[in-house]
C-alpha cells in the first residue's frame, strides 16, 4: 500500500508527475522491480503556507501609537490554491470564512480575513505587549486550514502628553466680556487636543479643543474658578494628562494709578553703567496694590534699546554712548513714556513722560598724528604755511582740539602755530647754514568734551621741521656789457670812469666786484662798484677790455657772474706843429668781446623715455577715438 507522506504537498504546476520505482522478493525467489507512475492533478484545496500555518505562527510587529481599528494583519488567498499571509489592504475572497478560534484578545478578526487594532487602541506602555490569534479558515466545500499570527506591540515612540505648566493662575477683571480670551493651555506631544472637565455647572468658560484657548461664556463678575483642563491624544485617548487653571476675577477700579513723579526729567552721564536705576515710581490706587500694577515703557526703538523697566524702576539697558553718531542725530536726548495699568486694563492707564539727556564725559586723550614731518625752503616768506598737524580726539565733538608750542615762541623759535587748526607758519628769517632742521614739541588739548572744563586732557606730540637749502640767484648786471670812451687826464690822477649797477636778493648780503681780466698795466680799479681809471703818459689811443666779476651771497651759497666793460681811452690833446705834409692816420679798431650768459637745460635720459612713451600713447588714443567716431 502506497501512501502519502503526513507532511508532503503537492503542486500540480511544478511537479505534475512522480515515478515510484518499487522493489519485491519472495523467499527463495528473484526479487522483481516494477515502476509505479503517480500523477498530480490540480484541484481545489486549502493549504496554509508557512509560517502562518507554522506551530509559532507568523509574527507582526506595531507601535502602541497605531490608530484604533487600523489593519495589522490580513490572510489573502495563494494562487495555486493555498493561503499566505499578506500586507493590509488585500482583501480576502469572499467565498472564505474565517474564524477566532481564542478570544481572549482585544484585536479584532473581521469576516474578510483582516486583523484590526483595539477600538480604543493600546496601551501606552513602556513594555511590548504580545498578543497571539489562532485563526481557522475555511471554503465553501468544507476545506478548511488553520494557523496562528502573534502581533508585538512595541511602546509607542512619540512623547507622551504632558503639560509644562500643571498648575496655573490667572486673574482677569470683571470688565472682560464673552468670548473673549482669558488664557491658553499648552500640552506637549502628538495630536494633542483638549477638553474641560470641571466644573461642569456653571459654565462660566469654555474651552478650544485644538488650541486650547479658555474663553469666558459670559460679562465676567468677581469671582474665583478652579478648572480642571484635560489634553489626550486624539489617536490614543489613553494617553493622557490633566491641568488645573485657578482663575480671579477682579472687581473692576475705575481710577487710574497716580504716580510720583508725574514726569522724569534726567541728565545722565554717557559713563553710566548698564542695570543703573534711574527712577522708580511710587504708583497707587485707590482699591488696588503695587502687585496688581503693571509697568511697559513705549517710545521710539532707539529709547527702547537703551532703557528697559523692572517693575516700577527705569533702568539703563545698554551703554549710552555720547560719542556716537547716533546719539548725536537725537540731539543727545532720549524721549520715552511709562504706561503704568491696573490688572492690564488699557483704560485705566497712567502716562509718565520721560526726558533723559546724556552728558558727555572726557574719556580719551587727545591722539598725535603719524609721521609729522614737514619740509619748507629756507627763503619762506613770513606768514609761510609749513604743515598742518592733524591730531584726533574719540570724544563728542570729534577733533575738538587746541594746538601750543611747548616753549612759547621766543626769538629761537622762528614757527608758530595756529591755536584752532593747527597750522605752522614761518614767522621769521630761516638759514639752513646756521640750523636746517627744527624739533617742535605740540601740545594737543582737548576742548568742550565735558561738562567741567576743567577735565582736559592732554598729549605732547614731536613734529620735524626739515629746511631746505635754496642757492641765491645770481648777480644780475644791467647792461652785462658796455663800451665806454674816456679821455685820460693828467698822470697820477685819479678818473672815474663808471659805476656797475648790479643787483641780487634782497636778503643777500652786500655785493663785491673783482677785475679779472684786461686790466693792463693795472690803469684801472674798483672801489666799490665804481671803475676808477689811473691815467699815465700814454701818448696813443688804447681800447681796453676789462672783465668784472660779482659775488653775491655768503658762504658756501656765494655766485658770481661776469660782466664786461670795453674802454676807449684817447690820451689827453697835445699841441702838434705846422706841416705842409698830410699825414693820415687809420685808427686800428680792436674786436669787441660780448659776453652772454645763457641758462640750457640738459634733461635726463629717463625723461627723454618717458616723454616719448607718453607723447606715443598720446598719438595711439587720438586714433582710437578718431576711429570710432567714424565707425559711428
Amino acid at each position: 500500500q502506497v501512501t502519502l507522506h503526513a507532511g508532503a504537498e503537492l503542486d500540480a504546476r511544478q511537479v505534475p508527475q512522480y515515478t515510484l520505482i518499487l522493489r519485491a522478493a519472495c523467499p527463495g525467489e528473484n526479487e522483481v522491480e516494477e515502476r509505479l507512475f503517480v500523477r498530480v492533478t490540480p484541484g481545489n484545496v486549502l493549504r496554509c503556507d508557512s509560517p502562518f500555518a507554522s506551530a509559532e505562527g507568523d509574527v507582526v510587529q506595531v507601535l502602541a501609537d497605531v490608530a484604533p481599528r487600523t489593519p495589522l494583519y490580513a490572510v489573502l488567498l495563494q494562487p495555486l490554491g493555498g493561503l499566505t499571509v499578506m500586507g493590509q489592504g488585500f482583501p480576502s475572497p469572499s467565498f472564505l470564512q474565517f474564524r477566532l478560534r481564542n478570544h481572549n484578545t482585544p484585536l479584532t478578526l473581521t469576516r474578510r480575513g483582516l486583523v484590526l487594532a483595539p477600538d480604543n487602541g493600546f496601551d501606552p506602555c513602556n513594555d511590548t505587549q504580545t498578543f497571539r490569534l489562532e485563526i481557522d479558515v475555511m471554503d465553501r466545500h468544507g476545506h478548511n486550514c488553520s494557523g496562528a499570527v502573534k502581533v508585538e506591540v512595541l511602546p509607542s515612540r512619540h512623547p507622551l502628553i504632558t503639560f509644562p505648566e500643571p498648575h496655573r493662575a490667572v486673574t482677569v477683571t470683571e470688565a472682560i466680556g464673552p468670548w473673549e480670551v482669558v488664557t491658553q493651555v499648552h500640552a506637549r506631544g502628538d495630536n494633542v487636543h483638549y477638553a474641560l472637565l470641571a466644573p461642569v455647572a456653571p459654565a462660566l468658560f469654555t474651552i478650544d479643543e485644538v488650541t486650547g484657548e479658555i474663553r469666558s461664556t459670559r460679562r465676567l463678575e468677581g469671582t474665583q474658578v478652579q478648572l480642571l483642563i484635560q489634553a489626550y491624544n486624539v489617536l490614543h485617548p489613553k494617553d493622557r494628562a490633566t491641568a488645573t487653571v485657578n482663575i480671579t476675577v477682579q472687581r473692576t477700579d475705575h481710577q487710574a494709578p497716580r504716580c510720583v513723579p508725574a514726569i522724569f526729567v534726567s541728565r545722565v552721564p554717557e559713563t553710566e553703567s548698564p542695570g543703573s536705576t534711574l527712577v522708580t515710581l511710587r504708583c497707587t490706587t485707590s482699591t488696588s496694590t503695587d502687585g496688581c500694577l503693571h509697568y511697559a515703557l513705549e517710545g521710539p526703538p532707539s529709547s527702547l534699546s537703551h532703557f528697559c523697566m523692572e517693575g516700577p524702576q527705569l533702568k539703563v539697558n545698554t551703554t549710552l554712548d555720547y560719542d556716537s553718531e547716533a546719539t548725536a542725530a537725537l540731539g543727545f536726548q532720549f524721549t520715552a513714556t511709562i504706561v503704568v495699568t491696573v490688572g492690564e486694563q488699557p483704560l485705566q492707564s497712567t502716562r509718565v513722560p520721560v526726558l533723559v539727556t546724556v552728558t558727555p564725559v572726557n574719556e580719551f586723550r587727545p591722539v598725535c598724528p603719524n609721521g609729522a614731518t614737514f619740509t619748507v625752503p629756507e627763503t619762506a616768506a613770513f606768514g609761510s604755511v609749513v604743515g598742518r598737524v592733524a591730531g584726533s580726539d574719540r570724544d563728542y565733538p570729534l577733533d575738538s582740539l587746541e594746538y601750543s608750542l611747548e616753549g612759547g615762541s621766543g626769538p629761537a623759535q622762528p614757527f608758530s602755530i595756529d591755536r584752532r587748526t593747527g597750522e605752522i607758519r614761518v614767522v621769521r628769517s630761516l638759514d639752513s647754514q646756521q640750523q636746517n632742521n627744527y624739533r617742535l614739541v605740540v601740545r594737543l588739548t582737548d576742548t568742550h568734551n565735558d561738562l567741567d572744563l576743567r577735565k582736559r586732557q592732554s598729549r605732547l606730540c614731536d613734529v620735524s621741521v626739515r629746511l631746505q637749502a635754496v642757492p641765491d640767484p645770481l648777480p644780475v648786471c644791467i647792461p652785462e656789457v658796455q663800451e665806454l670812451r674816456i679821455t685820460a687826464g693828467s698822470p697820477g690822477s685819479r678818473q672815474p670812469v663808471a659805476r656797475l649797477l648790479c643787483h641780487s636778493s634782497p636778503d643777500s648780503a652786500a655785493l663785491t666786484y673783482t677785475i679779472v681780466g684786461g686790466n693792463e698795466d693795472g690803469r684801472f680799479r674798483l672801489e666799490g662798484n665804481t671803475l676808477v681809471y689811473l691815467p699815465n703818459d700814454r701818448a696813443k689811443p688804447h681800447p681796453f677790455v676789462l672783465m668784472v666779476e660779482v659775488w653775491g651771497g655768503s658762504g658756501a651759497r656765494r655766485r658770481s657772474s661776469l660782466v664786461a666793460r670795453v674802454v676807449h681811452v684817447t690820451p689827453r690833446s697835445t699841441p702838434v706843429p705846422p706841416s705842409t705834409t698830410t699825414q693820415h692816420t687809420t685808427p686800428q679798431k680792436e674786436p669787441l668781446v660780448v659776453v652772454q650768459t645763457e641758462a640750457v637745460w640738459h634733461p635726463p635720459a629717463w625723461f627723454v623715455a618717458v616723454l616719448t612713451i607718453s607723447g606715443a600713447l598720446l598719438l595711439v588714443t587720438l586714433g582710437c577715438m578718431a576711429r570710432s567716431l567714424l565707425c559711428r
